[in-house]
């Protein structure tokens, strides 16, 4: 991770979703900003602060998903610049029993940086679904 490599999110709140390669039930997440000693400005005001997790099989317009149900909560949760760069967070509400394919990440907000937020890696942590299951929950 290199300083000024990083996803921009405009202001100092904003989302980024993600398409997962497979079905899966999440179990955490693990967000990662630089340091303050490799910034150049030698502050980490972009980094964010408080963010939420959202899970859901199909992201459609508005949070529903393909079936018609809204996009489910996993977890809130505060990165803490005083802490490591890399933070892993277990989602409380992890693992449901239904798999997701999409994970969308909220940034609520960030340490100062009226510009913008920066998101440099985002890492999720999953049990696979099964093929039964995934088929299962397709309906």
């Amino acid at each position: 991770v290199s300083p000024g490599n990083c996803r921009p999110l405009q202001g100092h709140q904003g989302q980024v979703v993600i398409r997962l390669p497979a079905r899966v039930h999440l179990t955490g997440i693990t967000v990662q900003h630089i340091s303050k000693e490799v910034s150049p400005s030698g502050t980490v005001i972009s980094a964010p602060r408080d963010m939420a997790v959202f899970v859901s099989v199909c992201w459609a317009l508005l949070g529903v998903d393909a079936d018609g149900e809204e996009e489910t909560l996993l977890g809130t949760f505060m990165y803490n610049v005083a802490k490591e760069a890399i933070q892993t967070f277990p989602l409380k509400n992890a693992p449901l029993p239904r798999a997701f394919s999409y994970i969308k990440l909220l940034v609520k907000s960030n340490w100062g940086n009226p510009a913008y937020a920066c998101i440099y890696r985002v890492q999720v942590h999953r049990k696979m679904a099964s093929k039964k299951a995934s088929s299962e929950t397709r309906g």
